[in-house]
């Protein structure tokens, strides 16, 4: 049986290698961008990652909601506080979310019963 996060997080460390090894000066910009976007500052890293969340699922990016899903797992996210996110990000999508909805809670079911 296939696990979907070590097949995201293997999936997704490969091609950030492979991309940060073209020398690309802007790509390596836009990864430090987005690193430091997501570190503490005024907000905590939890609130960014749930607003991270929002932005993902209402953009329909499944690569994006697992990301920030795996992020707020470490960071002691309950999966209230997910649902709750996912709910209002769905609220401001549209139903186009629901199948990105349904495929967020299954990653987060699997990143429960990964522990």
């Amino acid at each position: 049986m296939s696990n979907p996060v070590e097949e995201f997080n293997s999936y997704r460390e490969r091609m950030n290698e492979k991309l940060l090894e073209g020398n690309s000066k802007l790509i390596k910009r836009i990864f430090n961008l987005d690193t430091n976007a997501y570190a503490p500052g005024v907000l905590d890293v939890k609130t960014k990652e749930l607003l991270g969340l929002v932005a993902s699922a209402v953009l329909r990016c499944d690569d994006c909601v697992r990301y920030h899903l795996q992020t707020l797992y470490q960071n002691g996210a309950t999966r209230e506080e997910v649902m709750e996110t996912l709910g209002i990000a769905t609220l401001v999508g549209g139903t186009i979310v629901i199948p990105h909805l349904r495929r967020a809670h299954e990653f987060w079911e699997a990143l429960e019963a990964q522990g």
